[in-house]
Order: structure tokens, then C-alpha cells, then sequence
């Protein structure tokens, strides 16, 4: 094996991807690398060359999510082999690790001990006796009351109730879904496996801790929606009076947090500056006790600021941390002839004192405050403060700062204190924030995108990258959206393959909005494609939808292929998810619109008469629409499938309609001819008989087949041409051989008048009586009146005899039988019911009865 090709010799030949080098190889050897000359050199800060893009796949529910930074996320049903086991509970040892790592990092320098509690064991013991009986309480104080303090007391005290032990949470900037996921990934270890909400009510229903709650920004209903998915749990829960308080059944005991008293407060601060108080020091502290209300941050700060007026008073030129002078600003100091002396700081600057503490600390303490108050009070991770301020020792800011009480921990990172971040802006701190936000930025898009970065590092420093992101993106007037979507774009599939969906979610709306500002349709496209496929994992079918086909509208007018292919079978997850139903009839957004649906075939008529009423076959041009149960917005159950939908639903409808018209009509054909039984009434109308409509009988009261009636074989009732008159007849209405108006063969239509002999008309139409002049078939003479054969009727049979309007059952009347060469009087069209009266027999069938 050659020891520069460490592949195998037999596979010798020449890679077309080596370059000019290779191109010049000698025959038979391997691919060579390129001389190092001519590689370029990258520099270590600057954009790094093309690579391959750090895919994560991690479970999502039912889903198999490939984090893909290049064309935007894929997810699919995950195949049964890949789906995680039921997660395992995390020993005890590793909760201490888990806990160890939550907590914000200790920064270097000396720092003073941590103050003793003071003046709060009654509150302390209370806390510990509710949650020893299971019961959850709400820790309600001012912001800088000691909340912090007190729950980490109460947290080792605790240590042993519950079987999960004690979870720490942070609440700041959490939702009661975020907080719940943070408590599965605590007690249980799943790693790249995300719960779908059904699995995770589960799973949480089990945990039995006590939950140590700080910053909680939310109460009410949504507070019960926490408590109620973890029954098992016992919570101590600190915010500030105005946070919502819970509902009045949640059963969550309140105990209020007050200031000190003026003895604690002066024993506070005397521990802080590890002396005993002057009498001008001790006056002046009981001035600030009663101007701050005893909160016990005002005397953590007063304590450092006599901690600085005792280092300026005993150095002839102030040193900074390490040691080396600095310059002061002329205020500062008083000299006088012994010496120098610091005067006490007023009561103004002892209330208010981070303008004057800042004033005494290092430049690059300084330059941190400034990055903090840009970020929104944000302060990044002692990590990056030296890339950020230019100091290689700037890490060591982050002790000072904490020293003097300008930062409090918050979750696994620090904040500044309460009151701190106003102070800080009007006194001019805020003059360069866009400035230095941007600096920020730029910092995290580079770090995020590092391949040695892994996504749990980049989701703990996830609420400073997302306030320098915030930052830049204020409105129409923003300064660098362009280096927002820059970051969003780096920062977001961090986020996600680290699970924390929350930091997500919040930059890829806050991405989708810059590149809306800048015009960058491409990012606006895989925005959308991420929020789309986030929403679905989320269960949010309707608004994954929307996002999606925004996204693939996006992606279709850059001709994108891969990005609108990623996109369409994202979306044909959620048209499964759905049902396969999709809102008004419409295809999935980049595919072609199935084909019209062709008319529906009618249904001939089988003999129905004008006085029913027919089932009509639905329009073809109408969409069927259908009701679903489940309302807008919500996840429709996963078990759910429907058989047919869309058009081959409303294809069937329509079949299931024109199958009930044709039955409909057979069973009134059948009804019709169900009593021609020779019951003795007749087939014609009398010209004396008029036809009246008013006697309430629901149509004519002349029976078109009444054996007395003068209506001939010739006759237009019988579809032939009229019989022509006998010589001689007068042509008045009425008279022999002539047809009254309104009395004629053919039927008459209510509202309209007979004119006279009807003409054979045109072929019955779907829904409308037959009135054709001539039957669809010869039919046979009469039967005798001996015996009546009732005809049979056929489906394709245009004429059958009306139903008689008399029920007896007597001899039928003698009848004539027509010439055979006459045509007999088949049509049923009249849509007057047969009279009631006694009928007539005709004694001849080729003369009508004379006019009287």
C-alpha cells in the first residue's frame, strides 16, 4: 500500500476532483494531494470555506427531523426501527451533575462570600412545611427582596422529599410548554428524542420533585395548565407582585417576601465590607434603609461602594484588578493635606448607585455594561467578553461586575440587577447600543456556525444571541437586519438540534422579519420552510400549511428545486396528517389542480308523472361541501383516516343521488301502474266535461282515460294528428269534432292554456314527463273484459296508465277495442288525477257523442 495514498492499490485510478496536480499524476498512481502552496489559507476569524453542512437527526413524536442548514429541515414519518424506547430515569449522581451544570459559571478573580441569610427563617420554614405536604407555593416579592437567595435555601432543605429530588427552572422567558419539556429532559435522559404533547403529559404525570421555580412570568390559567400536568409535583414558584396571581381554586398557598428590618439591613452591611460601621457610615445607612424600604440589593451595592471608598482611601492611585494604576475621573476623589479622603456617597447615589459603581471598576468591566445594556440588559458569557471588548483578560469583568451588585444569576447565565440596566441608560451607557449590537452579532454568527460549537452550547447562550439578533431588527428603521438574517440563518438550526424550540421559534420569526426589510427572498423562503415544518411537529396542521406553501411560492419563483421539493413533501406530511383534505377543494400549493370533474350522467325518465316531485342530480359545477367536527386550527387525532375525499367524494355523492333518482322513479312507475286492472275507468275525456282546477282536488277533474270521454284514437291525447271534423259540425268551441279550450288530449299545464291539438313533441329530458306522441314501443290491443292482465312495466318504457282515482275493485265497464290500424292511447302525461264520477261506455270508437 503506497503510505501516501492510504487507500487500496487496486483502486488506482485518477479522481477528476483532484485539480491541476492530479491531471499531471503518472499513469497508474493515485489521487495526490495539491502542494500546500497552493491551499488556501483561511483565516481563523474569517468566512470558512464550503463544506459539508452539520446535519442532525433527532425524533420528534411519530417524526424523523433532519436538521439541514443548507436547504431547510426534512421530516418524515419515522420508520418503526428508529422510533426511541421508553425513556430511563437519571440516577441521583447524575442530577447533581445535571444541577452542577445549570448553575451560572463561577467567574475568575476574588470575590467576597456570599452574604448569610438574614431575617428570613420564618419564611424559610413555612416554604419547607408547605412543600414537605405536597402543596405548591407562590414566593411573591419586589424585584432585589433576596427571592434568589431564599429558594436556594429552601432548595437544600428540600433535597430529600421528593423521589426526583429538587429540578431548578428558570422561568424567565418561558412558556408552560418550554418549562415542561425542561423538566423531561431533567428527570429523564433522552437524548435527540422530543416527546410529542400527548407522550410528554405522560411521561410528566409520573415525575414526582420538587420544582424550585425563579422568574416566573406568567399565573392564571396558564399557571393551572402547568400545575394540572404534574400532579406529583410540589413547586415553589418566585415573581414579583406583578405577575398575574394564580386562579382562586389552584390551591397554591402565597407568602409575601418583604424588605429587612434596619437592624438586619446595617448587620448586611457590615458582612459586606468585613468591618463594623463608622457613625457617619451607620447614619447614613439608616437613610438608605428607609429611602430603599430595607431591599436587600440596595445594601449588597452600598456595601460595595464602601468597599471602593476604603480601596481609594488606602492606595495613593487607584490599581485595577491587576494590579496596575488607572486613571479616575476628578469627581471621584477629594485630597487634602493628609491625604487622601473619599466623602460618603449621597443619598441619591446610594438608591441609584450603578453609575457611580461602574465609574470605579476596570475598562473592560466598563465595555461589558455597555454590551449588556445593548443586549437588553442580556450579559454574554464570560467566553466571549475577550473576542467582544478586545481584552484578552476580560473575562475577569465578570467577577467585578458581580462583586459590586450590578449582575444577578439567572438560570445558567447572568443578568443585569434590577433597576440596573435604567440606571445605566441615563447616565449615557446607551449612546453606541446599535454600534454594539452589531458587534455582537457578527461575534455569534461566526461562533454559532463553528463546526467545535455544539448545539447545547450554542442553546444555553441562546438569550444573548436572540437580544443582539432583537436588537438589530427594531423596525422599518433597523441599522443591520441584514446581519440579523445573517445570524438567524446560523443561529436557528443551533437551536433546533439542541431542542430548545423556544430560541427556534422567537429567531426564525425574527429572521423571516429581516429578510422581509432587506428582500431576500431565499432567506424569507427558508424561513418559512422552518417555521412550516416546525408548526408541524408542534401539531399546528393549518398554520404549518400556510407556511409551507408561502415557502414553496417563494422558492417556485427562484427556481429552487431542492428547496420546493424539500418543501412539497413537507407538505404532503401535513395533507396525510389532515386527512387529505384540503380547504375549497384546492391542490397542494405547486402541483397541478387535478382535472374537472365530468358531468354527471342523467337519469332517464321512467314514466314519473308532473304532479311528483323528482329527485334532481346535484350540479356539476358545485362542490360538494362537507362539515368536519373538528374545529379550526386544532390537531385532527392521528387514527383518523378518511377513505375517499376531495373529488372522489363528491364523485360518489353525486353517484349515490342519481342511483336514488332512478329508484325514486321505478317506485312511482310501479305505483302508477300497480291499479290498471280494467277497475272500469276509461282512457278518454268527454268534449262536455271541462277540466276544472278549482274543486281542491290538486289538479283536473277530467280523467284523460275516462271510457265516456269523446277523445279518439286520432286524437293529440293519443299522439297522433286530430281526427278532422264530420261535415257539416260546426267550428264553434264546444261542438261536435271540435276541441274545447282546456279540455284537449294532451295534458295542460296549470297556468297556461291548451291552444289547441298538440304536436308530438321532442324527446323527454331527466327530470320532465314524457310527452312524446308516440310510444317507444307497439303495445298490444286491450285485453278483454273478461280478464285484465295488468301490463309489466320496463325500465325503458316511456307510457304507462295513470293510477285510477277510484279504490273499488268491481267488473270493469265493456270497452271497445281500437281499429288496428289507430294507434292505441298510451300516453300517460296528464297530470290530472281520474275523476270520481261513474263512467260512461263509448259505444262506438270512431264517433264521439253528439253536443248537447
Amino acid at each position: 500500500m503506497d503510505p501516501m495514498n492510504r487507500g487500496p492499490e487496486e483502486f488506482n485510478h485518477a479522481d477528476d476532483t483532484v485539480g491541476v496536480a492530479g491531471a499531471h499524476a503518472e499513469p497508474g498512481a493515485g489521487p495526490q494531494r495539491p502542494p500546500r502552496d497552493r491551499e488556501p489559507v483561511t483565516p481563523e476569524f474569517g468566512p470558512r470555506a464550503a463544506g459539508l453542512a452539520r446535519t442532525v437527526q433527532l425524533v420528534s413524536g411519530d417524526f424523523l427531523l433532519t436538521v439541514n442548514p443548507v436547504d431547510g429541515s426534512e421530516i418524515e414519518n419515522c420508520p418503526p426501527g428508529a422510533i426511541p424506547g421508553r425513556a430511563v430515569r437519571r440516577s441521583a449522581a447524575e442530577r447533581a451533575e445535571g444541577e452542577r451544570a445549570a448553575r451560572p459559571p463561577l467567574p475568575p478573580g476574588l470575590m467576597t462570600p456570599t452574604p448569610a441569610l438574614l431575617e428570613r427563617q420564618e419564611e424559610r420554614a413555612r416554604l419547607v412545611r408547605l412543600l414537605g405536604r405536597g402543596r405548591s407555593v407562590r414566593l411573591t416579592g419586589p424585584a432585589g427582596s433576596g427571592r434568589s437567595a431564599l429558594l436556594d435555601a429552601v432548595a437544600g432543605d428540600c433535597a430529600e422529599l421528593a423521589p426526583d429530588g429538587v429540578v431548578r427552572l428558570s422561568g424567565h422567558r418561558r412558556t408552560p410548554t418550554e418549562l415542561l419539556y425542561e423538566l423531561y429532559t431533567t428527570v429523564f435522559h433522552a437524548p435527540l428524542h422530543r416527546p410529542d404533547r400527548a407522550a410528554l403529559l405522560e411521561r410528566v404525570h409520573e415525575i414526582g420533585a420538587v420544582v424550585v421555580l425563579d422568574d416566573l412570568e406568567f399565573g392564571g390559567a396558564t399557571l393551572e395548565e402547568l400545575l394540572m400536568a404534574t400532579p406529583e409535583c410540589a413547586y415553589v414558584l418566585a415573581a414579583t407582585p406583578d405577575v398575574p396571581a394564580p386562579q382562586s381554586d389552584s390551591h397554591v398557598e402565597e407568602v409575601f417576601l418583604s424588605g429587612l428590618g434596619r437592624s438586619a439591613s446595617l448587620e448586611l452591611l457590615e458582612q459586606a465590607v468585613d468591618r463594623a460601621l463608622t457613625d457617619e457610615e451607620a447614619n447614613w445607612a439608616g437613610d438608605l434603609w428607609f429611602e430603599s424600604e430595607g431591599l436587600p440589593l440596595r445594601f449588597v451595592q452600598a456595601g460595595a461602594l464602601l468597599r471602593q471608598r476604603d480601596h481609594l482611601r488606602g492606595e495613593p492611585n487607584s490599581l485595577d484588578s491587576y494590579g496596575f494604576p488607572m486613571e479616575e475621573p476628578a469627581e471621584v476623589s477629594v485630597f487634602s493635606g493628609e491625604g487622601r479622603e473619599i466623602p460618603l456617597p449621597t443619598l441619591g447615589e446610594g438608591a441609584a448607585p450603578a453609575a457611580l459603581l461602574a465609574s470605579r471598576l476596570s475598562e473592560a468591566a466598563r465595555a461589558t455594561l455597555r454590551f449588556a445594556v445593548a443586549l437588553g440588559g442580556e450579559v454574554p458569557h464570560q467566553a466571549h467578553l475577550p473576542a467582544l471588548v478586545g481584552d484578552t483578560h476580560a473575562d475577569a469583568a465578570l467577577g467585578e461586575l458581580l462583586d459590586s451588585g450590578l449582575l444577578s444569576p439567572v438560570g445558567s447565565r447572568y443578568r443585569l440587577a434590577a433597576g440596573v440596566l435604567t440606571q445605566l441608560e441615563s447616565t449615557g451607557y446607551a449612546t453606541d447600543a446599535a454600534e454594539r449590537a452589531h458587534a455582537a452579532a457578527q461575534h455569534y454568527t461566526w461562533w454559532t456556525g463553528h463546526p467545535s460549537v455544539t448545539p447545547e452550547r450554542a442553546a444555553v447562550e441562546a438569550d444573548a444571541v436572540l437580544a443582539s439578533m432583537s436588537a438589530l431588527v427594531p423596525g422599518e428603521q433597523g441599522e443591520h437586519p441584514a446581519t440579523a438574517v445573517r445570524l438567524a440563518r446560523t443561529a436557528a438550526p443551533a437551536f433546533a438540534a439542541g431542542l430548545h424550540w423556544g430560541a427556534w421559534e422567537r429567531s426564525l420569526r425574527v429572521g423571516s422579519e429581516a429578510a422581509r426589510l432587506t428582500g431576500e427572498v431565499a432567506e424569507e423562503a427558508y424561513f418559512h420552510h422552518e417555521l412550516g415544518i416546525l408548526a408541524l411537529c408542534n401539531g399546528g396542521l393549518d398554520r404549518a400549511r400556510a407556511e409551507l406553501e408561502a415557502s414553496i411560492g417563494l422558492r417556485g419563483a427562484l427556481a429552487d428545486k431542492r428547496g420546493t421539493v424539500a418543501g412539497r413533501r413537507a407538505l404532503a406530511l401535513v395533507e396525510d396528517r389532515s386527512g387529505g383534505l384540503l380547504p375549497g377543494g384546492r391542490a397542494p400549493a405547486g402541483e397541478a389542480a387535478p382535472p374537472a370533474r365530468p358531468p354527471e350522467p342523467k337519469a332517464p325518465s321512467v314514466g314519473v308523472p308532473s304532479a311528483v316531485v323528482t329527485a334532481q342530480l346535484p350540479d356539476s359545477g358545485v362542490t360538494l361541501i362537507t362539515r368536519r367536527d373538528t374545529p379550526v386550527g386544532a390537531a385532527m387525532p392521528k387514527a383518523r383516516r378518511t377513505l375517499f375525499g376531495g373529488a372522489r367524494r363528491n364523485l360518489i355523492a353525486a353517484g349515490a343521488g342519481a342511483l336514488l333518482a332512478a329508484v325514486l322513479g321505478t317506485v312511482v312507475t310501479l305505483g302508477a301502474t300497480s291499479n290498471n286492472d280494467g277497475d272500469g275507468q276509461g282512457d278518454h275525456v268527454k268534449q262536455q266535461q271541462s277540466a276544472n282546477e278549482d274543486d281542491g282536488s290538486g289538479g283536473l277533474n277530467a280523467d284523460p282515460n275516462d271510457p265516456g270521454s269523446s277523445a279518439k284514437p286520432g286524437d293529440s291525447k293519443g299522439g297522433g294528428p286530430a281526427s278532422p271534423s264530420k261535415p257539416g259540425a260546426s267550428s264553434k268551441p264546444g261542438a261536435s269534432g271540435q276541441p274545447v279550450p282546456g279540455t284537449s288530449g294532451s295534458p295542460s299545464t296549470p297556468g297556461k292554456p291548451s291552444t289547441g291539438p298538440s304536436t308530438p313533441s321532442k324527446p323527454s329530458t331527466p327530470g320532465k314527463p314524457s310527452t312524446s306522441g308516440k310510444p317507444s314501443h307497439p303495445t298490444s290491443p286491450s285485453p278483454s273484459p273478461s280478464k285484465s292482465t295488468p301490463p309489466t312495466p320496463t325500465p325503458s318504457s316511456s307510457s304507462s296508465a295513470p293510477p285510477s282515482s277510484s279504490g273499488g275493485s268491481g267488473p270493469p265497464p265493456p270497452s271497445t277495442k281500437p281499429p288496428p290500424s289507430s294507434p292505441a292511447s298510451t300516453s300517460p302525461t296528464s297530470s290530472a288525477p281520474a275523476a270520481s264520477g261513474p263512467p260512461t261506455a263509448s259505444t262506438s270508437p270512431t264517433k264521439s257523442a253528439p253536443a248537447t
